[in-house]
């Protein structure tokens, strides 16, 4: 009961959330959360910079994702300490990982690719898991589950881009082909379901020229297919399958990665095949032996409630709270558009 109950109380506020996204994101007034004044030009206006909705939905996601790895962690009786060294681990490399694989694929120095961190994170995540034990693990009294814990990474994951692609709606990046160039079948089952991004200061206008242009919504596909797979990946996880759980999240979403790029109109590297392509590939490759060759110790079934009460405690809130503020600052304060602030006295209300 306790299972079912956690599920409907995950699938409601994230069918809402995703429904809002989807919805209302494309509009042009979604993209710049605030302008802040950074520099005075004469008495009457200032240079500003620009807080995103970009950097608070990134945020967002990134605290979705660690709260539910902590979440599914505490469900297999790993203490909060084990899980937090992995997740700021994770995230020390991943994070830097999404604009250095940019710059080696799409050569730009101010965008991110998630495609790029995630490849990063399978390729390290058992290794982190094995070092975590044997360095951590016998001195502060904890064991991490290898195939418990990679399960949990690939569901938290599915949730964290999922929830992100929200971002790229109300940045205008990550976007799909001109529904006129696609093909019959995609123009016909979109017709009225395509994106119609407007803002010169969006990256589908100034780097792709297609404002005001209808667009498969390969973003909100992205994002609704990533959660339901997630899901997915949960329940299997509550009935202790941690292998089928694992490979599942990662054949769909790695797989999805491989097939979309078929649908995008953005840069994604030279060549007919993407280098995140090859990535996607690789990382269902790689991920599916890792997770073969984890054994866990007989674990007794996950125990939501036990993860629950593992979250609701001040040290890992805090250390959500700390994600949040340290995903904003590092994605929320844009690098590619400006602002231009004047500041006015109502004389009528004086």
């Amino acid at each position: 009961m306790t299972d079912s109950l956690f599920m409907f109380c995950l699938v409601v506020p994230l069918a809402g959330y995703l429904f809002w996204g989807i919805t209302v994101l494309p509009r042009e007034r979604w993209q710049i959360f605030a302008a802040i004044p950074v520099r005075k030009l004469d008495d009457r206006q200032w240079n500003g910079v620009n807080l995103t909705w970009y950097g608070i939905l990134t945020a967002n996601a990134y605290v979705a994702a660690v709260a539910l790895l902590f979440l599914l962690m505490g469900a297999v009786q790993v203490p909060f300490a084990g899980v937090a060294v992995l997740a700021a681990a994770m995230l020390a490399v991943c994070v830097p990982a999404s604009r250095l694989v940019a710059v080696v694929v799409e050569k730009k120095a101010h965008t991110f690719t998630v495609g790029g961190a995630v490849f990063v994170g399978v390729l390290l995540a058992p290794w982190l898991v094995l070092l975590v034990n044997r360095l951590l693990g016998s001195m502060l009294n904890f064991y991490v589950p290898p195939a418990a814990t990679l399960a949990a990474f690939a569901i938290a994951y599915a949730f964290g881009e999922g929830l992100g692609r929200l971002a790229c709606i109300s940045f205008g990046c990550c976007y799909g082909k001109p529904l006129r160039a696609a093909h019959p079948l995609l123009r016909r089952l979109f017709a009225r379901r395509s994106f119609v991004f407007h803002g010169a200061t969006r990256k589908i206008s100034y780097a792709g020229g297609l404002e005001g242009t209808e667009v498969v919504p390969v973003q909100a596909l992205t994002a609704i297919l990533y959660v339901g797979c997630g899901l997915a990946g949960i329940a299997l996880f509550l009935h202790a399958s941690f292998g089928s759980s694992f490979i599942l999240v990662m054949a769909v979403t790695q797989g999805w990665r491989v097939l979309s790029e078929m649908l995008r109109d953005d840069y994604r590297g030279g060549g007919k095949v993407s280098a995140y392509q090859v990535m996607g590939v690789v990382a269902i490759l790689y991920g599916s032996g890792a997770i073969l060759l984890a054994h866990d110790a007989a674990l007794s079934a996950p125990d939501t409630a036990a993860g629950l009460v593992t979250l609701w405690h001040p040290a890992p809130l805090i250390f959500l709270q700390g994600i949040w503020l340290a995903i904003l600052r590092y994605t929320g304060l844009s690098t590619v558009t400006g602002a231009t602030l004047s500041f006015h006295v109502h004389q009528d209300r004086i």
